[in-house]
C-alpha cells in the first residue's frame, strides 16, 4: 500500500467517524502503521497534522474558507487585477483546439500518453505538441479514447514522465500549456477556475458571476464536471454553497485530499 492509499483510507474513516474525534492511535490502526510512523507519514504528505486535517473536514471550516476566498477575489479586483491567480504566479496557460479538431474529436492529432504516480494516486496524462490535452486520476484509457475519439494514441512513458514530474513539482518555474476541447462556455468556465489560487475555494455561483452568467450555476456545474484535465484545471477548488466538498468526478475523497494538501506549507512534498 503506497502513501496515498493509506491517506485515502484514513480520510474515508474520518468522514464516517469525525464526530467521535478519533485519536492518533485509531487513525494509525486504520492506516496499518505505528502511531509514530503514521503521524510522520501524514504530516509529511499533507503538510498539516492529522488533528488539523480533521478540522479541515468540518462544514464550518469549509464555509469560513469560502468566505476568505471570496474576500481575496474581491481584494484582487479592487487592486486592478483580473483575479487572484495574478497574485500567485499562475503557471498554467490555456489553448483551445481548432473548430475542426473539436468537430472531428481530434482527427489528425497525435497524443502521447502514460500512467504515472502522483501524491493522489495513479494518473493518466495525454500530451500533444501544443500541450497537455488530458489528465485523469485513472488507470485505463476509456475516457481519453472517448474524449479524443479520432486522435492517434501512442504510449510514451518517457516523454509523459518528464511532464508528470513538472506538474507536481513544488518549485515549478516553467509555464504549462493545456489544450482544451470544449464549447466556448465550457472553456470560459475552465479559464475561470484558473483564477482560484491554491488553498482557496469558490462556489458554483461564484464561478457563474466570474463568467458573467450569474443565473447559470447549473450550466457552470456541468462545465466543471466536464473538465478533462484534472488538477491543472482546478475543478477541485469548487464546492457547494453549503460547504460540502462533494461532486468530484475523480472521487470526493481525493478532492478533500488535494484541497488539504494545497492548504499545507509550500514545501517539497514527495509521492
Amino acid at each position: 500500500m503506497n502513501d496515498y492509499s493509506r491517506i485515502e483510507k484514513v480520510i474515508r474513516y474520518l468522514e464516517l467517524h469525525y464526530l467521535d474525534r478519533p485519536c492518533l492511535e485509531d487513525l494509525a490502526k486504520v492506516a496499518g502503521v505505528s502511531d509514530y510512523h503514521f503521524h510522520r507519514l501524514f504530516t509529511k504528505w499533507a503538510g498539516i497534522t492529522p488533528k488539523d486535517f480533521l478540522q479541515f473536514l468540518t462544514l464550518n471550516h469549509a464555509k469560513a474558507l469560502l468566505t476568505k476566498s471570496r474576500n481575496l477575489l474581491s481584494a484582487s479586483h479592487e487592486s486592478g487585477l483580473s483575479g487572484p491567480g495574478r497574485l500567485h504566479d499562475l503557471f498554467v496557460t490555456t489553448l483551445a483546439v481548432t473548430p475542426g479538431e473539436y468537430k472531428t474529436q481530434g482527427h489528425g492529432v497525435l497524443i502521447e500518453y502514460g500512467f504515472h504516480e502522483s501524491p493522489f494516486g495513479i494518473f493518466l496524462i495525454g500530451i500533444t505538441l501544443r500541450g497537455i490535452c488530458f489528465m485523469s486520476f485513472s488507470n485505463d484509457l476509456s475516457e481519453l479514447k472517448t474524449k479524443w475519439a479520432n486522435a492517434e494514441l501512442k504510449k510514451n512513458q518517457k516523454s509523459t514522465g518528464e511532464m508528470a514530474k513538472k506538474i507536481f513539482s513544488p518549485d515549478l518555474k516553467d509555464k504549462l500549456t493545456v489544450l482544451l476541447m470544449g464549447t466556448p462556455f465550457q472553456i470560459k468556465v475552465w479559464d475561470a477556475l484558473l483564477r482560484i489560487p491554491e488553498g482557496c475555494v469558490l462556489s458554483y455561483s461564484d464561478i457563474a458571476k466570474i463568467v458573467e452568467s450569474p443565473k447559470a450555476s447549473r450550466a457552470v456545474g456541468s462545465a466543471v464536471g466536464g473538465n478533462a484535465i484534472a488538477y491543472l484545471i482546478p475543478c477541485h477548488r469548487v464546492i457547494r454553497e453549503s460547504g460540502h466538498f462533494s461532486d468530484y468526478r475523480w472521487d470526493p475523497v481525493r478532492k478533500k485530499a488535494i484541497l488539504a494538501w494545497e492548504s499545507g506549507p509550500k514545501v517539497p512534498k514527495n509521492n
